[in-house]
């Protein structure tokens, strides 16, 4: 159950967000881990699914707590842009903000493979999200639009 949040509460993360759908996805990691890479493979996948996809932002995120639900906001001068590696910042469709309903952490290495119930959830500004780990690899893009179909489901989401 999510707690209410600490309303108003701010913070600014290295990572990217995307919409898929109606639910925003926040992707982080350090850098090198493909947190850009995962974020493009997640909107071509997602789209080719026939389903609503846009970038939210890349890079740096600025996130807020209202009524219980964590929004996630380009930061400026980095709105609209992405980094496509070997192109650099690239132009790409975005939305100004989206509601997060999962948390991807790319950690560059493989995941546990049983992991603990309590890292399957993060804590972000006094609300709980769903937390998925991943190595950040071809394919994982996959995992997450199922994880995310996954928690979508469940009651309470």
């Amino acid at each position: 159950m999510r707690e209410p949040g600490r309303e108003g509460a701010s913070e600014r993360v290295h990572a990217s967000a995307v919409a898929i759908g109606e639910a925003g996805l926040l992707v982080r990691g350090a850098s090198g881990t493909g947190k850009s890479f995962l974020s493009l493979a997640l909107l071509a996948v997602a789209k080719q699914q026939g389903l609503f996809a846009r970038l939210v932002g890349d890079d740096r995120i600025a996130l807020s707590a209202r009524a219980g639900r964590l929004i996630a906001r380009p930061v400026s001068p980095l709105e609209g842009l992405v980094e496509r590696r070997g192109l650099g910042l690239t132009p790409e469709p975005h939305l100004p903000a989206a509601v997060i309903r999962l948390v991807v952490d790319c950690i560059g290495e493989e995941p546990e493979r049983m992991p603990e119930p309590e890292a399957l959830v993060e804590h972000i500004l006094g609300i709980d999200l769903p937390r998925l780990t991943i190595w950040g690899r071809t394919g994982d893009e996959r995992l997450v639009l199922a994880a995310l179909r996954l928690f979508l489901d469940e009651p309470g989401a």
